[in-house]
């Protein structure tokens, strides 16, 4: 079944890959106006966050925001298409890295770096780093999908232009493999997500409200002493975006427990707050916002 159903709608997919992106980028537009008037999809979820993360802002301005988030929505899922066939030369010409000599001259240094991020902008044409940086080698988690024929030509499309992909829950093996045999690495962590209540180690407050928050790239820094580095990507214009890094620390293990989770938290606000529009609000961030545990003497 997982065969039929990949043969009758990957070439589709594969097909509308290819168009140009001013062709792309109408479709998006009726997709938006779908969305956002018709289909509603998440809009709920999306204003719930909204209002929350920015208690201070009218309906209006609220309304504002999430209007832009649906219109950069659509044209992330076009661009997400477009990944499957964009070249070199499109994707370099899409994607500005503004210093990445940071992470050159902490490469000459011998050193791994975690590259933390979030969802925002465009993370997935970050795929296309390696284009621009050779050595070390570039690694990135994905998601598993069900589906073993898509979830092939996901890996491929994302990992085309030199970087190495690997489940998620593969993320710690690959990484302590490479650390046993001295391979240098730079390794993508999207760290955003809300984690289960039940497996939460840390409660901090993001945009004003109390959430579990994911300590991983913090604690696989300090375990394998890489280099703790924040990825910002801004949206310059329609389908054009740049990417700044910015060193929080070569030595992780002279920061207590969740200080570097803490700052990670900091420059993600202020990121946020900058262009609040391209962020990904239609996931549920603070649906565990109820559940703090209660500490007791």
């Amino acid at each position: 079944m997982h065969l039929i159903i990949f043969t009758l709608i990957y070439p589709f997919i594969w097909l509308i890959s290819k168009l140009p992106m001013r062709v792309l980028y109408f479709f998006s537009d009726i997709f938006f106006l779908l969305n956002y008037y018709i289909i509603g999809y998440r809009k709920k979820v999306v204003l719930d966050n909204l209002k929350l993360s920015f208690p201070e802002k009218s309906d209006q301005e609220i309304k504002k925001i999430s209007k832009g988030f649906f219109k950069h929505l659509t044209d992330f899922i076009v661009e997400s298409i477009k990944t499957f066939t964009i070249s070199e030369k499109e994707i370099s010409k899409r994607i500005k890295y503004k210093n990445i000599s940071l992470l050159e001259d902490i490469a000459k240094n011998g050193k791994s770096i975690a590259l933390v991020g979030i969802h925002q902008a465009n993370w997935e044409w970050l795929t296309g780093l390696p284009l621009h940086i050779k050595n070390p080698d570039f690694y990135a988690a994905y998601t598993k999908v069900e589906n073993k024929h898509f979830e092939k030509v996901v890996k491929m499309s994302r990992s085309k232009f030199g970087g190495t992909l690997y489940r998620t829950s593969d993320t710690i093996r690959n990484l302590h493999r490479n650390f046993v045999n001295k391979k240098q690495g730079i390794y993508i962590l999207l760290s955003d997500q809300s984690p289960l209540p039940s497996k939460t180690q840390y409660w901090a407050n993001f945009m004003g409200v109390k959430v579990p928050v994911h300590t991983g790239a913090e604690a696989l820094s300090k375990r394998y002493n890489m280099s703790f580095v924040y990825w910002t990507s801004r949206k310059i214009k329609r389908g054009y975006y740049e990417i700044e890094f910015e060193l929080i620390t070569e030595n992780p293990k002279e920061y207590k427990n969740y200080e570097l989770t803490d700052k990670f938290l900091e420059i993600t606000e202020r990121n946020i707050r900058n262009q609040p529009e391209v962020y990904l609000w239609s996931h549920k961030r603070f649906k565990h916002r109820n559940k703090v545990p209660t500490v007791t003497s």
